[in-house]
């Protein structure tokens, strides 16, 4: 009976260790990227931290900006920013997000800089991995792993640091004290860093990942991508330095392979671009110093575009078909939603309010015959001084506050006010029963005397007369 197998066998990747002008890139942004995400829970603003996200209290704190649940308009720009960004990065150069700055990517970088360091390159791995075990195989193994277990804890533990602030995350941490949620978090997301960079890296890339599924709808014959030129290159075939190639019948490629030695997916770029590639750009790094060795022009492997390749076109007409209306009308938009963003966080309110009429008291009359509604007001200050507010309402002939009661918050604090509103009987009478619009106002002071007003807000109610 013959035993078909439903899945292909996958052959373990051992990329090979490679420098160059786009390995330099990577690591610049490795470092960049590692360094504000592990650095920025420590940074402290006006006696806090200065990017926290205060669930609990729901309050967001990045730099200056204090924000609430109603700035969720914000978060949503920050979504579509991206969004577009990513499109037009894919556009203008295909995969830059997954080759440099992907957390997988980063994070696969790391894990494999602590594998070379304590298992060695490429041939060295793959000795190690075939040999029986030894003392020596078997400490380099176990250095290995506790070297990315530290890493994916300390991982998961900054992570959690920008829900909970870190000095305290880090006070419980010596007593191991956390509470459930910090244990699960910190557990849950050092766990899969651990399993994505350590075990399944390039299977993320390939198979998880849905980028890599419909990337194809950004790309066209003029995005810059990863290429082999084949007309250069073939036939390939391998020679001696000395040896001239055209007397061979031979192209520039020696056939060397360690365009496939680098690659963290395990491709051969000399097959065309495939979907599995991220655009790492070390094929071409690796490539430019064996044409360096060979005494050859670099570029058998390059950025280039399609179009550019079949029509061979120079630098300066590949980039001024690269900057096409399509990507001209990405960046237009890009340019105006982050002009947006800016301007409306620094037009925006240092205050909000939210107006409830209360539910629990009906209109009623009161002395004079006056006609009262009850309504409750939280004002939210955004800002991380004490502040002082003054409220006022119109919309009916004589409509006033039963008090006017003197608002100060805290910094960063939101309390509930309640108000009771009163309008005099003939007010009432002129405008009917039912439900009437009014709006409350509220202004900020600037002191307790409240000389000046440096902002106001306008909230809309209703006020309901009785039959």
């Amino acid at each position: 009976m013959a035993v078909v197998s439903l899945y292909q066998k996958q052959k373990k990747i051992y990329p090979r260790a490679v420098s160059g002008l786009f390995m330099t890139w990577r690591w610049a942004f490795v470092w960049t990227t590692q360094l504000l995400f592990y650095g920025l829970p420590w940074i402290g603003w006006n006696d806090r931290q200065a990017v926290l996200f205060d669930l609990g209290a729901r309050r967001f704190y990045i730099g200056p900006l204090v924000l609430y649940p109603q700035d969720f308009i914000y978060l949503t720009g920050v979504l579509v920013i991206s969004a577009y960004a990513l499109f037009l990065f894919t556009a203008v150069a295909g995969r830059l997000w997954c080759g440099y700055a992907c957390p997988q990517t980063v994070y696969t970088e790391l894990f494999m800089w602590v594998e070379r360091k304590i298992e060695g390159d490429r041939a060295a791995r793959m000795k190690l991995d075939e040999a029986a075990w030894t003392v020596d195989k078997a400490w380099r193994k176990s250095a290995k792993q506790f070297a990315w277990v530290a890493m994916s804890l300390w991982t998961g533990f900054t992570f959690v640091g920008y829900f909970t602030p870190i000095k305290t995350l880090a006070a419980e941490a010596v007593t191991l004290g956390f509470g459930p949620w910090e244990w699960f978090w910190v557990l849950f997301y050092g766990l899969a860093t651990y399993g994505n960079a350590g075990f399944l890296r390039e299977q993320v890339c390939k198979y998880m990942c849905p980028y890599a599924r419909f990337q194809s709808a950004m790309f066209d014959k003029d995005t810059l991508i990863i290429t082999y030129d084949a007309e250069r290159g073939e036939p390939r075939g391998s020679r001696s330095k000395k040896a001239d190639p055209t007397k061979l019948g031979l192209g520039a490629c020696i056939d060397c392979s360690l365009c496939v030695h680098v690659c963290p997916t395990g491709i051969d770029i000399r097959k065309g671009l495939q979907y599995e590639c991220i655009g790492c750009a070390a094929c071409i790094d690796v490539c430019d110093g064996v044409m360096d060795k060979m005494g050859y022009a670099r570029g058998l492997v390059r950025y280039d575009t399609q179009n550019g390749l079949r029509q061979h076109l120079g630098r300066g007409q590949m980039w001024r078909r690269v900057l096409r209306p399509r990507v001209l009308v990405y960046s237009s938009i890009l340019a105006l939603i982050l002009a947006a963003g800016f301007a409306s966080l620094l037009m925006r309110t240092p205050f909000k309010v939210d107006v409830v009429r209360d539910r629990a008291s009906l209109a009623r009359l009161v002395d004079e015959g006056r006609i009262e509604n009850v309504y409750r007001l939280q004002v939210m200050n955004a800002t991380e001084s004490r502040q002082h507010y003054k409220v006022s309402v119109d919309g009916m002939k004589g409509i006033g506050l039963a008090e006017s009661p003197a608002i100060q918050i805290e910094p960063a604090q939101a309390i509930w006010v309640t108000l009771a509103v009163r309008v005099p009987p003939e007010s009432a009478r002129a405008v009917g029963s039912g439900a009437h619009p009014i709006q409350f106002q509220i202004d900020l002071l600037d002191d307790v005397a409240g000389k000046t007003v440096r902002a106001s807000i306008t909230e809309k109610s209703t006020f309901v007369v009785p039959r």
